[in-house]
């Protein structure tokens, strides 16, 4: 058996073992038991893994702002992420990012970051990927995942999402994909899997299947790209419907989902820091949240990003 094997091994029995523990704990306390803060390592649901308060997201415009920046500077962006103790990193096969973070987190601790990526449905994204192939189309989801495994070069992925699903029936035409990655868990080749939506009728049914771990969902309070009862792979803002959405989210947390937001700053149109201070603020003052991930493209993002976070929870405190 390899190092990385016993590793990897070690890691999921002592997550298994704690699982119970982490769970009627706060879901949302720093493991120093101090003031929260934005590096905390944090209860993901039920799911018996910890992760930091705060992602860096590789997929802003998908991926193409964090592509970019070149190969040193987004490498110099992930360490100063680690270093600032952000060891949630977020990714997706539509991004193109996989082999950037492998190069990324090379050298780094596998058992101390948690990486999630997202896995295409073609009948998802209101078809939108239908036939164009590109990104496994409809092959296994276990093939699939050691293509993932290889290009990310790690022995597991901590979450795998179907991505962007807009669907009120996602599940139904979706089981295959859902039974490969339950049956990737079972091996521990994940170790939790679950959806990212973009719909309202999408996020209802998540919020009610057992099978999902994990959520990520799109919130704000202003309401800019959150989910409508419109399916749309693109931009759709209404600030009415954030009380539809934060009902979901209730169910998710009540259901002992893992819940982590996205697009807490409109998907980079809060230009104003004040918006996206208000953003920060409301959705973890409000208990909404295990988590959020935020794309970022500079190490002066990061900070603020912490900053505020921290900030924010300060001011419940």
């Amino acid at each position: 058996m390899s190092h990385d094997q016993m590793t990897r091994r070690r890691f999921l029995r002592g997550a298994a073992a704690t699982a119970g523990a982490a769970w009627t704990a706060s879901r949302v306390q720093g493991v120093s038991g101090g003031a929260k803060k934005a590096a905390d390592q944090v209860a993901l649901g039920k799911t018996g893994i910890r992760l930091s308060r705060l992602g860096i997201g590789c997929g802003t415009i998908s991926g193409s702002v964090q592509r970019g920046l070149g190969h040193e500077k987004f490498n110099a962006l992930i360490r100063h992420a680690y270093d600032r103790g952000i060891t949630y990193i977020d990714t997706g096969e539509s991004y193109q990012t996989h082999t950037w973070v492998r190069e990324a987190i090379r050298g780094l601790p596998r058992e101390k970051l948690y990486i999630q990526t997202k896995m295409i449905h073609s009948g998802g994204f209101g078809g939108f990927f239908r036939g164009r192939g590109g990104f496994g189309g409809e092959a296994p989801a276990l093939e699939r995942l050691d293509r993932f495994r290889k290009e990310l070069d790690v022995d597991y992925i901590d979450t795998v999402l179907i991505h962007c699903q807009t669907d009120a029936d996602w599940e139904e035409h979706g089981k295959a994909l859902m039974d490969g990655l339950e049956e990737a868990k079972q091996k521990k080749i994940i170790r939790a899997h679950g959806v990212s939506c973009h719909s309202l009728a999408a996020l209802k049914k998540a919020a009610a299947l057992p099978w999902v771990d994990v959520n990520l969902v799109r919130i704000n309070p202003q309401g800019v790209n959150i989910d409508t009862p419109r399916a749309s792979v693109f931009q759709t803002s209404d600030a009415s419907h954030v009380p539809a959405v934060v009902e979901q989210m209730r169910i998710m947390r009540r259901n002992g989902h893992g819940v982590i937001g996205m697009k807490l700053v409109g998907q980079g149109q809060f230009m104003n820091v004040e918006d996206r201070r208000k953003s920060l603020r409301w959705v973890l003052q409000n208990d909404l949240v295990d988590a959020v991930v935020l794309g970022m493209k500079s190490p002066g993002e990061i900070d603020e990003a912490i900053a505020n976070i921290d900030a924010s929870l300060a001011s419940e405190a």
